[in-house]
């Protein structure tokens, strides 16, 4: 259940963890309501709209290598680069929605992923057709912390020194 903000209420209490929002999607991937399915036809679209607009920008570049004529290496060179940093940067992005990229690696790849931004769309084109985007990771992370939450707060009942014991 969610307030009127749509921000979930814990089942423990409000003292109780808090879900973390995902881009796009805020809290309402707890209960998806609030709009998520809406909002998932939203990112999907809007990811496939922004992949086909990035391959015509990609489409007037390679005109332009082949305007400048600057040679065939070149030419194959650039476009093998878009390639392979598109497919690095689709499974990158794809193994980020099921666990935490390590920050490190992140930083070190950032140039890699900006050339492939088009394997990063593609991916969040297809896994939004399933899910919010990092929705599965984030569910996880979040029963997990609820759970630890009502072991944490859960109390017996009775002193137990004064419990009687069977023979």
């Amino acid at each position: 259940m969610s307030d009127d903000n749509g921000t979930p209420d814990t089942t423990a209490g409000s003292t109780g963890p808090r879900p973390e929002p995902l881009r796009f999607f805020g809290t309402t991937w707890v209960d998806h309501d609030n709009g998520y399915a809406a909002r998932r036809v939203g990112v999907a679209v809007g990811s496939i709209a922004a992949a086909a607009v990035s391959c015509l920008v990609l489409r007037f570049a390679y005109q332009g290598l082949q305007i400048a004529d600057i040679g065939a290496f070149v030419t194959v060179l650039v476009v093998v680069m878009f390639a392979v940093c598109s497919a690095l940067a689709f499974r990158h992005t794809w193994d980020g929605f099921s666990r935490r990229p390590d920050p490190d690696r992140q930083a070190s790849l950032r140039g890699l992923l900006a050339i492939g931004f088009i394997g990063s769309l593609l991916a969040y084109f297809f896994r939004s057709l399933t899910e919010a985007p990092g929705e599965k990771l984030h569910r996880e992370e979040y029963e997990a912390a609820l759970d630890q939450h009502r072991r944490r707060t859960s109390r017996r009942t009775g002193n137990p020194s004064r419990k009687r014991r069977h023979p």
